[in-house]
């Protein structure tokens, strides 16, 4: 196992010093349990990547100008020429 030190608010260690003693668990155990199950209940609901949202968010705009990387300061700002 590795060592990890984490904040927890008072309110959170009350509920795990409480849940560890109604469970008769070392609070340790109780964490390692609560956080497995919320592991598990994430990767159900899946979450996208970091990637997967910036693909998601590049695609809002919808389609712009084919020329737009090339022209990208006449787009931004206007044809001086």
């Amino acid at each position: 196992m590795i060592r990890i030190q984490v904040y927890l608010t008072e309110d959170q260690a009350r509920d795990i010093k409480l849940r560890a003693k109604r469970e008769n668990k070392r609070e340790a155990e109780v964490i390692r349990e609560l956080l497995s199950e919320g592991l598990r209940t994430s990767a159900r609901g899946r979450r996208e990547s970091t990637g997967e949202s910036l693909l998601r968010l590049a695609g809002i705009g919808g389609t712009g100008p084919a020329d737009l990387s090339a022209r990208i300061d006449d787009y931004l700002y206007g044809d001086e020429s």
